[in-house]
């Protein structure tokens, strides 16, 4: 039996009338370092029931879920999904291209990528533009369809592996508990080190004030 979370966002969903939803979704998007990732997930809700939707009983918002329970979550959408795509979008094109602009190119690519092509595209708050597939923005969509929360699922668990990994590499900025946002510790290292080879430059953050004076 699904919880009470797993069947709402599932019944937003089934509401649409398509067989095949997909989401999308990113991690990353407030972080002073490392890559912004975004997934999307086809969900086929012709064959999404019984045993095979269970799994995802106690899906959510990844914000809303431990990390025990987003990890949970992951394997249980590699699972279920008919299929999920992921881009990785490093420091430097961030930089280069603007953050949102990257955001939304990743989520156009993904929804294009997709097969076969959903029925309905969610997106998590933005529209994509003219070419994009067709889609509708939700407004706090992680939190209303399952296959949005499946997408931030997928992106928040593979940015905090991908995160874990740069903390071996960069040890001195605490990045395997922050994963790279802003927190004093993190300002602090910043401000000590200096910023390290991935972090964001294009933003304007207080802790990079002392290193462009320098």
């Amino acid at each position: 039996m699904a919880s009470r979370t797993g069947q709402k966002l599932l019944k937003f969903d089934r509401q649409l009338g398509a067989r095949l939803v997909a989401g999308t979704d990113e991690a990353g998007r407030g972080s002073l370092a490392g890559p912004l990732v975004v997934a999307g997930v086809l969900l086929d809700y012709g064959c999404l029931r019984d045993h095979k939707v269970r799994p995802l009983a106690f899906l959510n918002d990844s914000k809303q879920c431990s990390p025990e329970r987003r990890e949970e979550l992951f394997h249980a959408v590699l699972g279920c999904a008919e299929q999920i795509v992921v881009r990785v979008i490093p420091h430097g094109a961030i930089d280069r291209n603007g953050l949102h602009k990257s955001n939304l190119a990743a989520m156009r690519e993904i929804l294009h990528a997709l097969s076969p092509p959903a029925e309905a595209c969610l997106v998590d708050g933005f529209r994509l533009g003219p070419t994009a597939p067709p889609h509708k923005a939700v407004v706090d969509g992680d939190e209303k369809s399952a296959a949005i929360a499946a997408a931030s699922i997928v992106a928040k668990v593979t940015r905090d592996r991908l995160m874990r990994r740069l903390d071996a590499l960069y040890p001195a900025y605490g990045f395997a508990q922050h994963v790279g946002y802003i927190t004093p510790g993190h300002s602090a290292a910043v401000r000590r080190t200096g910023p390290s080879a991935v972090h964001r430059l294009s933003f304007a953050a207080r802790c990079y004030e002392g290193e462009a004076a320098a």
